[in-house]
């Protein structure tokens, strides 16, 4: 298994595609950040709106922390769609060139093949998501420096200081890595059903995209079925800059309001996870490949 996961890294990483989203990643980023180092006062205006002169906060608001929230806010959209180049390509783009059957006359499963395809996707979109955590995170602190994080919410406004802040993204790129592995998943679920790239590319983000308006329209019909959507989950992420008050409204400092709504997204991103695999193996093993 370890032989596999080391030729499909290496397929991956030798083609210059891979490479797009790294590309893209690193260009939006700069961009965001170069127009709050220059702008950025008259952005936290806007965002903050009334509440500017109703509030009297201490420090530096356009920080670190703050930028990289925003950036999660604006990347954690479009990642999806970098990382269904390379996953709704894992398969498709083997049966495209014409190698999946002389593949599979080496002495291997197909389960093994699958599994070791799928960690590939998943090592990729992990780097993707610790690239994207170098730039957004580490490089935003050291351009903006670190204060108290502002964070509004809906109808509120929270503020976590400096010193509780950091483990907080730890927990928030890892849920972010659940979550943009189940849209791998996804797009190499999809893979095994076509012969060349653009299908399984264009049905994840398909696929995504009516899910994400499902998630998010609040029709009577429709909430019925947005706890079982995983776009209604890929979200909770935000839960983990939200925190927990005492009777007397003050900070309790180590805290998350509401920490079984991570757990609860976490779980159904799991199960997706686990039912497009395993539905990936159960079709690719009873498909009849001839390319």
């Amino acid at each position: 298994m370890w032989t596999l996961l080391q030729i499909e890294l290496y397929k991956i990483f030798k083609r210059p595609r891979t490479y797009i989203a790294f590309i893209a990643i690193t260009s939006l980023i700069a961009i965001v950040q170069l127009g709050l180092k220059s702008d950025g006062k008259e952005y936290i205006e806007f965002i903050l709106g009334d509440l500017k002169n109703s509030l009297s906060i201490e420090g530096q608001i356009l920080n670190g922390y703050f930028v990289c929230y925003v950036l999660l806010q604006l990347l954690l959209v479009h990642v999806p769609l970098l990382i269904a180049l390379i996953a709704a390509d894992m398969i498709s783009g083997e049966a495209n060139a014409g190698t999946l059957r002389f593949l599979l006359t080496k002495p291997i499963s197909r389960s093994e093949f699958i599994l070791a395809k799928f960690l590939a996707a998943t090592v990729y979109t992990l780097m993707l998501l610790i690239w994207l955590a170098i730039l957004a995170l580490f490089v935003s602190m050291v351009i903006f420096g670190t204060d108290d994080m502002i964070v509004l919410k809906n109808g509120y406004l929270v503020q976590l200081k400096a010193d509780d802040v950091f483990w907080r993204y730890i927990g928030a790129f890892g849920f972010a890595a659940l979550a943009m592995t189940t849209v791998a998943a996804l797009g190499f679920f999809l893979s095994i059903f076509a012969e060349n790239s653009i299908g399984p590319i264009v049905a994840t983000m398909s696929v995504i995209i009516v899910a994400t308006i499902l998630s998010t329209m609040s029709i009577p019909l429709f909430n019925k079925i947005k706890p079982f959507l995983f776009t209604t989950h890929m979200v909770a992420w935000k839960e983990f800059f939200d925190i927990r008050v005492d009777d007397a409204n003050a900070s309790i400092k180590g805290t998350v309001q509401h920490p079984e709504r991570i757990i609860r997204s976490a779980f159904v991103l799991l199960v997706h996870i686990i039912a497009f695999v395993g539905a990936s193996i159960y079709v690719f093993k009873k498909k009849d490949i001839l390319s």
